[in-house]
This record gives structure tokens, C-alpha cells and sequence, in this order.
């Protein structure tokens, strides 16, 4: 692995950092305040992107992609991690699972997804099935032919924008010696569709303005036209595409953190307590050192997961490291920000409460902390037996 970035991917991060800079950081204080993206800006930074080339770069340029490596995305999702999460979602970066479109499939919703025409929502988690997938009650039963769904997702990004929803559902149960097992097949499912509704979802705390809907289904009736995929294949195609989301939060996880750290640094060098910068007492210097320490680290291990995609080796480990890793890396960077800037940091005239705040749930989503935990355990000790 070469530890530098070539020409290309020097112009990649520049780019997108001066777009973050320039486009995303003049409007995160009203959004932050009022917990809305007005369609108007959001329309904008969209027209933006598409004008600069980036729309969609997470996909190959057979499709009209830019059709970036794994670690040139990575790059680009670390720069936009820099950004208000309400802001950057109008960057653009569709779903990878619409991959699995069929040739029907790909008119309607790959190919106007990747030219910014139609946007898509992921919607896998429900009140009582968050990393136990199999335990989702959400389900679809035949029906005259076609698939009679019923249930609710929750936390739902990116919905309220979404012309277009995947969602994983449950189209059957098989008895296994450990219990009954699900099947899950995935759908895609268009705004409109009767018995289908978008609600607004709960009030979080981080990312104001990227909000979560509840998703209802009550007798909604879709085609098998609507699969995607193959029916009870919904964990092949999660399995095949859905690893992109985890290696998302651990390169957005570092581009925050690094953001932040910035913060800490000029604050550590500017501020003078008992006649010097207070970087100058061990107390704060040593936690300037810690903390740009563990970003490094964690940025090289989320480049690595990256690179060892783009090799075609298995990765699944490491992107479940590095996931775990960045996400709990910005948890302390945000915490040792505040802690150096003292009681001003809690205050909405910096922008550290709200890093710290945003910080919290990326050890949630996407696979809980803890559950990293068990995927790494788990590839170590399998080929042990254990």
C-alpha cells in the first residue's frame, strides 16, 4: 500500500474540501437553529455537484458515475465529514445496493438516481429489530400474485427528501435446529404508493436537519416488478453492497474529527491562562498529542479497509476496525475539544456542543460499537474453531 496520495486524489480532496468550505459551511448555523434545509438550498448544492462532476461518484461510470476507486470515495466521504450531515446529503451518493437494479429497474430508479433526477432512502431498521435484522417484524405476504406488506421502519434517513424507498423485508420464516429463521427479501418502494405513508420521525439531538422518518405499511400491495434481487436474496444483496455504509462513518467520523481538532489546536495556541497558551501545560498538551495521534491512526485504518476493497481482498474485519475505531475516536476528539475550550465550549457560539453532540450516534448507526466488536471477534476466532 502507497501511504501518499497521488495527483488525482490530491485534487479529489481539495475539491470537495473547498466545496465544504465554501457551500456547506456559510448555511450550518441556520440549520442548525431552525432543524431545516430549505428545498431551495438543498436543490442548489445538488446543481452544484452535478455541475462539478461528483454526483454520484460512488458509482461506475458505465452507469454515468465517476466511477472513483474505494479509496478515492473514502477521501471524498472524509472531506464531507467535515460538513453539516444535513448539507452534504444533496453531495449525492446514492445507495451502491441499486447495483442489484435489474434492466427494468435500472430506467426507473438506478439511472435517475445516479443523474440526481429521483433520490432514494435505505430503511432496514424497526422499533424492535436494530442490529437483530432477522428480527424484523415488518413483513410481505402473497397475495393474488403479488406481495401484501404490513409493518413500520424507523429511523430512516434521508426519507423526507426520498422519492424512492429499499427496504428490506420479511417474506418468510425456515425452522433451523437454532429457532425459526427469516427470510428477507428487498423491495424497492416508491413514495405514493397506496398504503405506503412517510412520517416525520423522532427529535434527535445530533445532525439537526438530517432528519428520521417512520415509514407505515398497511396492506401496501407490490409487485414481484418491485424486488430487488432475488425474493428471500435480501441478505445477499445486503451482504454484496451494504459494507459501503460502514467504511462511510469511519471516513466521516475522521473528517469531523479532524475538523474539530482544528478547533482545539488554535484555541490550545490563542488562549493564555496564567500568562502562556494554556498548550503549553502538560494538561492540554499531551491531549493536543493524544488526539491527533488516534485521528492518524484511525484515518490510516479506514484508507487501508479502502484499499484492501480496491485489491478485491476481504475486508469485512477491517471496515468493522475501522468503523469502530473512528466513530469512538471522534467521541473522545469532541469531548477533549470541549473539555480544552472549558465552559465556552458548551456555549452555541462555537460550533464544539454541536460536534459533540452530532459525535454521539455514530457509535449507533450503522452497527453499534458493540457490534463491531463481535464481527471482529468473530473473524478472528472462526478459522480457530472457536
Amino acid at each position: 500500500m502507497d501511504f501518499g496520495l497521488t495527483q488525482e486524489q490530491e485534487m479529489i480532496v481539495s475539491t470537495v474540501r473547498n466545496f465544504v468550505e465554501k457551500e456547506i459551511y456559510p448555511y450550518e448555523a441556520e440549520v442548525e437553529r431552525t432543524g431545516q434545509v430549505p428545498h431551495e438550498l438543498g436543490e442548489a448544492i445538488k446543481r452544484k455537484v452535478i455541475d462539478l462532476g461528483f454526483y454520484a461518484c460512488n458509482f461506475p461510470e458505465e452507469v454515468g458515475g465517476a466511477g472513483l476507486s474505494h479509496v478515492d470515495f473514502t477521501l471524498v466521504e472524509r472531506e464531507l465529514g467535515r460538513g453539516s450531515m444535513a448539507l452534504t446529503h444533496f453531495f449525492g451518493r446514492p445507495q451502491n445496493i441499486l447495483m442489484a437494479c435489474n434492466a427494468e429497474q435500472r430506467e426507473r430508479y438506478l439511472l435517475p438516481a445516479v443523474r440526481g433526477d429521483r433520490m432514494d432512502a435505505l430503511a432496514m431498521t424497526e422499533p424492535d429489530a436494530g442490529s437483530d435484522v432477522r428480527g424484523m417484524k415488518c413483513s410481505a405476504t402473497r397475495e393474488g400474485g403479488d406481495w401484501l406488506v404490513n409493518g413500520s421502519k424507523h429511523f430512516i434517513s434521508g426519507a423526507e427528501h426520498a422519492d424512492f424507498f429499499i427496504v428490506f423485508i420479511a417474506t418468510g420464516v425456515d425452522e433451523t435446529p437454532k429457532g425459526p429463521k427469516k427470510r428477507i427479501t428487498t423491495f424497492l418502494v416508491d413514495r405514493g404508493t397506496p398504503g405506503f405513508e412517510v412520517r416525520e420521525g423522532y427529535n434527535s439531538v445530533s445532525h439537526k436537519g438530517y432528519k428520521n422518518c417512520i415509514l407505515y405499511f398497511d396492506n401496501c400491495r407490490l409487485p414481484d416488478a418491485q424486488v430487488l434481487g432475488e425474493v428471500d436474496g435480501g441478505f445477499a444483496v445486503m451482504n454484496e453492497w451494504l459494507f459501503a455504509t460502514r467504511l462511510t462513518v469511519a471516513a466521516f467520523s475522521v473528517g469531523r474529527a479532524r475538523r474539530c481538532f482544528d478547533y482545539a489546536l488554535s484555541y490550545a495556541a490563542e488562549r493564555k491562562q496564567f500568562g502562556q497558551p494554556i498548550g503549553k501545560f502538560q494538561g492540554v498538551g499531551f491531549q493536543i498529542a493524544d488526539m491527533i495521534t488516534e485521528i492518524d491512526a484511525a484515518d490510516l485504518l479506514t484508507l487501508a479497509a479502502a484499499w484492501r476493497l480496491d485489491q478485491g481482498l476481504p475486508a469485512n474485519r477491517e471496515i468493522s476496525s475501522a468503523k469502530l475505531h473512528a466513530s469512538e475516536t471522534l467521541a473522545r476528539v469532541t469531548d477533549t475539544t470541549l473539555q480544552i475550550y472549558g465552559g465556552m465550549g458548551l456555549m452555541d457560539d462555537f460550533p464544539i456542543e454541536r460536534f459533540w453532540r452530532d459525535a454521539r450516534v455514530e457509535r449507533i448507526w450503522d452497527g453499534t460499537s458493540e457490534i463491531q466488536r463481535h464481527i471482529i471477534a468473530r473473524d478472528l476466532l472462526r478459522p480457530l474453531g472457536a
